[in-house]
């Protein structure tokens, strides 16, 4: 039974609250929910919004089936009232947010839901598992291209991570800036460019490395990337050459020291004639380690683990809060964990060259209008109908130039304070 579309993946507690508030009559109350992070994750200067088209996707067809319905009434998790509320729910709020491929800092509001309590309640776990996952992915990634500046990522870690992950991670991954993606499923899905080798097992079955590759220019020709680190790297060259004549278009290699490697490996391949075959380099690759080849004859590389992980930062750390009822501000003041109430307009502002200077977030209101600010927030969603949204392309682009606005220390890989304050003013 496929479930990966199913409503009931969730939290308990959110029915829980579901069925009091239909009881004691405050389930319709309108109310304003936020999504924001506390702080960056440690070590990092910015988040990355990403995920939220697929967000607005799944929210849209969010149903509870009967099927469904059964279950939670058999299971005792609802009553009769709350099942035949489930029964017919449909989001009819709005929701508005920064655009995939916007910065995002402490405090920042990257999506908003509005809507009567019970049915933007509901959506809470659906939220925060997209946008922690996919935020995550995409801050690690664009840190990676940022520090192979300008060679192209291969992203290859489907096999490091859930199978729906892994889709969800190529697609933040490629947001981010990189070139291509090993998923198939990602590539039919969302028009993401693949891109695929050989593994060291094709060469095992082989009788020699001649002999596979071969094997895999007979059926792929020249312009095909032969692994060849199985045995000896320099002999694995010579081979592929051999094989494939000077213009093979490149090699990999997956193990050893990759900088010493990569510049035996230029040498060898430019005095085999080889000149114009490209070296691509994997194997546990992140952003710091693709920043120390950065002097080294790398063209490509290849990056699994570290990407889907999110380098170190699995989740985003973003918190999905009530911040108004009924257009009255509510704050939460539990130690450590106040938040600021009321719903939150944003505007990025600027240096008449471009260069970003702060995010200025007002509550319940409006920014004072400077020229050169830019506001951060748009509709996803207006009374239960889905907006016109930007194409993974154009979100694409528009994470590639709020790298380029942001001030240069805020691209550094070492720990700092994010690359521009924010600045909140909360309501009177």
């Amino acid at each position: 039974m496929n479930t990966t579309g199913s409503a009931l993946l969730t939290d308990h507690y959110e029915l829980t609250m579901i069925s009091a508030a239909l009881k004691d009559g405050t389930a319709d109350r309108q109310c304003v929910f936020e999504v924001f992070a506390r702080r960056l994750p440690t070590g990092r200067r910015y988040g990355v919004v990403a995920g939220t088209d697929r967000l607005i996707e799944m929210i849209t067809d969010f149903r509870f089936d009967p099927a469904e319905i059964e279950y939670l009434r058999s299971a005792g998790v609802v009553d009769q009232p709350t099942a035949d509320w489930l029964a017919g729910y449909r989001f009819t709020g709005d929701i508005d947010g920064y655009a995939e491929g916007e910065l995002f800092f402490p405090g920042s509001p990257i999506l908003t839901v509005s809507g009567r309590f019970a049915e933007c309640v509901v959506l809470e776990t659906l939220i925060l598992s997209v946008l922690n996952h996919d935020c995550a992915i995409a801050a690690a990634a664009a840190r990676m291209v940022t520090a192979a500046r300008g060679r192209p990522i291969i992203e290859m870690g489907s096999r490091r991570t859930h199978e729906q992950a892994a889709v969800a991670a190529a697609r933040a991954a490629y947001l981010a800036g990189f070139a291509s993606t090993s998923n198939l499923a990602a590539g039919r899905r969302f028009g993401i460019p693949t891109t695929g080798t050989s593994a060291h097992a094709f060469t095992l079955l082989h009788d020699d490395e001649p002999a596979a590759f071969g094997s895999q220019v007979a059926a792929l020709g020249k312009n095909t990337t032969l692994l060849v680190d199985t045995y000896d790297i320099s002999q694995g060259i010579r081979n592929a050459i051999a094989v494939a004549g000077p213009d093979l278009r490149a090699v990999r290699i997956d193990s050893g020291d990759l900088s010493v490697l990569a510049q035996q490996s230029r040498e060898l391949l430019d005095s085999l004639g080889a000149t114009e075959t490209k070296i691509i380099v994997s194997g546990d690759m992140d952003e710091y380690s693709i920043a120390t080849l950065a002097a080294e004859p790398v063209d490509m590389y290849g990056a699994g683990t570290a990407v889907v992980t999110g380098s170190g930062a699995p989740t985003a750390g973003l918190v999905y809060k009530l911040v108004e009822v009924a257009g009255r501000a509510v704050v939460k003041r539990s130690e450590n964990k106040a938040t600021v109430g009321g719903r939150k307009t944003a505007v990025r502002r600027h240096k008449p060259t471009g260069t970003a200077t702060e995010e200025i977030i007002v509550s319940q209101g409006v920014p004072d209008h400077q020229s050169n600010d830019r506001l951060l927030q748009r509709s996803y969603i207006a009374a239960g109908e889905p907006q016109t949204r930007p194409s993974l392309l154009q979100s694409r682009d528009h994470l590639r130039q709020n790298l380029i606005s942001i001030p240069w220390e805020g691209l550094k890989l070492s720990a700092g304070d994010p690359a521009i304050p924010v600045i909140i003013i909360p309501t009177a």
